[in-house]
């Protein structure tokens, strides 16, 4: 059996980026970019006033000067029509352009206008210099600065950034489909009573939010029954999508089917089964590009029916998919050390990872593992936020020891 390691390492050779295409700015919000993005101006792109007040000259106050004639006003969108000399200063207003001669902005509270003589006292004795509020032309970015790069994932900042250098269309890595097929003849819906052996369908919404919250498109293809006919229809409408994550029929059992429908179906096996818990019956392949319609690879995960095991491997391998197709780096899990709250006792020959509460805590991290009855135990899970990276082998932890811990996608 494969080492998680060995696993993930395996996803992120077999995974690769989607194709760049223009989308519309906001359309971009939360999807990969695909190209650097070059400045083509000087922001701010001349000098401008930071707040409302007085343009003027900061070494005319070094002369004791601390009345000035105002020449001008000002106001945003509006060039000025004066150069500032001795004596003089202009009435501005935030975001206005400096008129020249001007390197220094007094705010107006600062002031006291004559509107008989149209001169303004400067009423702190606090002295001025060149460039007090004063925002000056290129301090924010220069024309030609490389202002973002290729791979950098686009949130509203990104957004207003692409605004301000007029970029109303942008090359991305688009955000991938998953299609997410449970299988099995015990489920029912989540609106359906269970009658006697069966169980409601939690996996499949679980799953979909998990893609959404990833910010990929989750399409939710129903229940497969555990019949080959019903599972080949399901599976190869599902391989439409960039990825399929089928849950249930992977294990050992007489009705685990999936791995031989996908094998008929023409797609590859990776690897199957880990050294994990939970989550050891994970299956992960693809389906090469000259058996799709467009040319292009899927990936498909077999995913353990179990709804914990469905989940943290959802975590740490199928989430490692998506983030390589959108082009996002680091691709896997990344750990953080955090304190144990509290003494710890577990054994397991296989690595484990647990259901844990992660919170902040002072600098660094806090760690406490809920109480876990097992694969089946959602309700546990409700309560945490991250998993609890336990390696094999019994495990006597102290309170206050580092441990390692991988938090939850959408982590509140």
């Amino acid at each position: 059996m494969r080492t998680v390691a060995e696993a993930l390492d395996l996803i992120d050779d077999s995974v690769v980026p989607r194709p760049a295409q223009l989308t519309t700015l906001l359309e971009s919000l939360g999807q990969t970019l695909a190209e650097d993005v070059v400045s083509d101006q000087d922001s701010p792109p001349f000098d401008k006033s930071l707040v409302d007040g007085y343009a003027l000259k900061a070494s005319d106050d070094g002369t004791g000067t601390r009345s000035f004639f105002v020449i001008e006003e000002i106001t945003a969108g509006r060039m000025p029509q004066h150069e500032v000399g001795p004596g003089t200063a202009a009435r501005i207003m935030t975001g206005a352009p400096m008129p020249q001669g001007a390197d220094a902005v007094v705010p107006i509270e600062r002031t006291a206008l004559d509107s008989v003589t149209e001169r303004v006292t400067i009423l702190s004795e606090a002295p001025l210099h060149a460039g007090i509020n004063v925002g000056c032309r290129g301090t924010s970015m220069q024309d030609g600065e490389l202002v973002l790069r290729a791979g950098r994932l686009i949130r509203a900042q990104e957004i207003a950034l692409l605004a301000e250098l007029g970029r109303s269309w942008v090359s991305v890595h688009p955000r991938p489909t998953i299609a997410l097929l449970a299988t099995g003849d015990e489920l029912v819906s989540i609106e359906e009573t269970p009658g006697p052996a069966q169980i409601r369908n939690s996996n499949q919404i679980m799953l979909a939010a998990q893609v959404t919250a990833l910010g990929a498109t989750p399409y939710v293809e129903g229940i497969a029954r555990d019949k080959l006919e019903d599972l080949r229809q399901r599976i190869g409408r599902g391989l439409q999508a960039d990825i399929l994550c089928l849950t249930g029929g992977v294990s050992a059992g007489k009705l685990d089917l999936v791995p031989q429908v996908l094998k008929e179906l023409g797609v590859k096996e990776i690897f199957h089964k880990l050294q994990i818990r939970p989550g050891k019956p994970l299956w992960f392949g693809y389906l090469p590009p000259e058996r799709t319609s467009d040319n292009l690879p899927r990936w498909i995960f077999g995913l353990p029916g179990n709804p914990v095991s469905s989940m943290v491997c959802f975590e740490l391998f199928v989430r490692t998919a998506v983030r390589r197709i959108m082009n996002l780096s680091p691709a896997g899990p990344v750990p953080v050390l955090a304190e144990l709250e509290t003494d710890f006792q577990f054994s397991d020959p296989r690595p484990t990872y647990l259901p844990a509460r992660l919170e902040a805590h002072g600098a660094g991290w806090r760690v406490k593992p809920v109480d876990w009855k097992g694969s089946f135990d959602l309700k546990s899970t409700a309560s945490s936020n991250a998993l609890l990276v336990l390696p094999a082998g019994p495990n006597r932890l102290s309170q206050g020891e580092l441990v390692e811990a991988i938090p939850f996608t959408g982590r509140e």
